[in-house]
C-alpha cells in the first residue's frame, strides 16, 4: 500500500508524534508498504527517510507554540494527494487537518489517529474544578459537532486507550477503534539500568544512594501538570528521601523553576534526544512519576515501563492503562495530596518484589512494530472491503 499521512503534530524537534513517525517510516518499508508524510514546515521541501519520504509544506508558526506549525492553505495538501494519489490517507490532528483530509475529492480511504484529546488536555483541565464533564462536553458542543461531522467521513477513528475510544463513542463520534501504540524495539529495557549513573543524579538531587529517584520526563507545558508533581514529591519526601529529576524543556519552563523555589531535592534536566542515553536514564530510575491525564497513549510512560520503571500516573488517560498493580500506583486526576499518596504507597513496597514485578512487566511491553501491523493490517482489510462493495 501507498500510505500518506497528513500530519499537522510532526516537527523535528522531537516529542512522541516524531518518535511515531519516525519509526513509523522504517516499519513500514520493512513490511512493503510506502509511506508518504506530508507535514507543516519552515518551507517546501522533500526529505527522503527510512525507505519514505517527508514532503514539508511552508506554513506558518502557532501562536502559542512556537515549535509547531499548521496547514494553513488545504490547496496545498490537496495538491500533494492528488500528485500522490494514495491507496490509504491518513489524518493526525482532530482540528483543521481533518476538515483538510475530509474535503479531499479523491477515492482514497481515509483514517483520523487521534494524536491528541484536546477536551482533555484543555476544557476538562480549565473547567474541571467547578464543573463535571457532562455539564462541560455540553457548553463545547461545537467540538463534539465538529467531531461527528467529519468523523462520518472517515472509514475509522483510531485511538490508543480504550477509555478514549468510549468517550468519543459515547460522544455519538462513528467508526471509532482501539488499536494501542507502543515503545521503539530494542531501545529500552531493564538491562540498561547503571548504578552509577543512578547515584549521580541523586547527588544532583543532593541526596545519597539510599534515597528513592523519582524521573518525570515530558515537555514543559500546563496539561503536563508538573507544579502538581513537585508538589507531590516534595509532600511525599517529608516522611523519606525522595530525589526528583524532571528532564524536558518548553514553553513553561520558566514557571516550573520558579515552582522549585531552589529546592535541592528538585533537578531540572534538558531534553534527552539521544534514545539510548534515555533508555539507560529511564532504566536507572526508582519509578516514573507522570501527571498528565490527556495523554492518549503515554509514550513515555510505556517506554518508563519497558525500561522496568514501576509507574506513578493519574488513574485517567492513556498511562492509566498501562499501570499495572504488581509495580504501579494510581491518583485522583491533579490532586496533590492524592498523589503524594500514590508515592508514598509505591515506596513503601518491598523493593526487591517491586523490582521483580517491574522487570516481568517490562518483558511484555508492546512495540510499536506491533501498533503499525495491526494499523496496515485494518488498512488492508479495508481496502478489501471497498473492492468488494465496488
Amino acid at each position: 500500500m501507498k500510505i500518506v499521512d497528513v500530519c499537522a503534530f510532526y516537527t523535528p524537534q522531537g516529542g512522541g508524534v516524531k518518535t511515531y513517525i519516525d519509526r513509523k517510516l522504517r516499519i513500514g518499508a520493512a513490511l512493503g508498504h510506502e509511506i508518504v508524510i506530508v507535514a507543516p514546515g519552515r518551507k517546501d521541501g522533500v526529505e527522503q527517510r527510512d525507505g519514505g519520504r517527508i514532503i514539508h509544506l511552508e506554513s506558518p508558526k502557532l501562536p502559542f507554540d512556537r515549535r509547531y506549525r499548521y496547514f494553513a492553505a488545504a490547496p496545498a495538501v490537496h495538491a500533494v494527494l492528488d500528485a500522490e494519489c494514495p491507496d490509504f490517507v491518513e489524518a493526525s490532528s482532530p482540528w483543521r487537518t481533518t476538515s483538510i483530509v475530509a474535503d479531499w475529492q479523491g477515492d482514497a480511504p481515509r483514517s483520523l489517529i487521534m494524536h491528541a484529546d484536546p477536551l482533555a488536555a484543555f476544557a476538562y483541565r480549565w473547567f474541571g474544578t467547578i464543573a463535571d464533564r457532562p455539564t462541560i462536553d455540553r457548553q463545547f458542543t461545537w467540538f463534539w459537532d465538529h467531531m461527528r461531522r467529519n468523523a462520518a467521513r472517515f472509514d475509522m477513528v483510531i485511538c490508543a486507550n480504550r477509555s478514549f475510544t468510549q468517550r468519543l463513542q459515547d460522544g455519538g463520534v462513528p467508526h471509532v477503534r482501539t488499536i494501542p501504540m507502543g515503545v521503539d524495539p530494542g531501545v529500552f529495557s531493564p538491562d540498561r539500568r547503571n548504578e552509577d549513573l543512578r547515584r549521580d543524579l541523586l547527588a544532583r538531587c543532593r541526596l545519597g544512594p539510599d534515597a528513592a529517584l523519582l524521573l518525570g520526563i515530558g515537555r514543559h507545558s500546563a496539561e503536563k501538570r508538573w507544579p502538581m508533581v513537585i508538589d507531590a514529591c516534595l509532600r511525599a519526601g517529608l516522611n523519606r528521601p525522595i530525589g526528583l529529576v524532571l528532564i524536558g524543556g518548553g514553553r513553561d519552563q520558566a514557571k516550573i523553576v520558579r515552582h522549585v523555589r531552589g529546592n535541592p531535592h528538585v533537578h531540572l534536566l534538558a531534553p534527552i534526544m539521544d534514545r539510548d542515553l534515555l533508555a539507560t536514564v529511564m532504566a536507572s530510575g526508582d519509578a516514573l512519576v507522570h501527571g498528565c491525564e490527556a495523554e492518549t497513549f503515554g509514550l513515555v510512560a510505556a517506554e518508563a515501563a519497558a525500561s522496568g520503571l514501576p509507574l506513578i500516573v493519574p488513574n485517567e488517560g492513556g498511562p492509566a492503562e498501562l499501570a499495572r498493580p504488581a509495580c504501579s500506583e494510581t491518583f485522583a486526576t491533579a490532586d496533590v495530596a492524592s498523589a503524594a499518596e500514590a508515592i508514598e504507597r509505591l515506596l513503601a513496597r518491598e523493593p526487591q518484589e517491586l523490582r521483580r514485578a517491574a522487570i516481568a512487566n517490562a518483558r511484555t511491553a508492546r512495540t510499536l512494530d506491533e501498533h503499525f501491523r495491526d494499523l496496515f493490517d485494518s488498512y488492508a482489510a479495508c481496502l478489501r472491503a471497498d473492492r468488494r462493495a465496488a
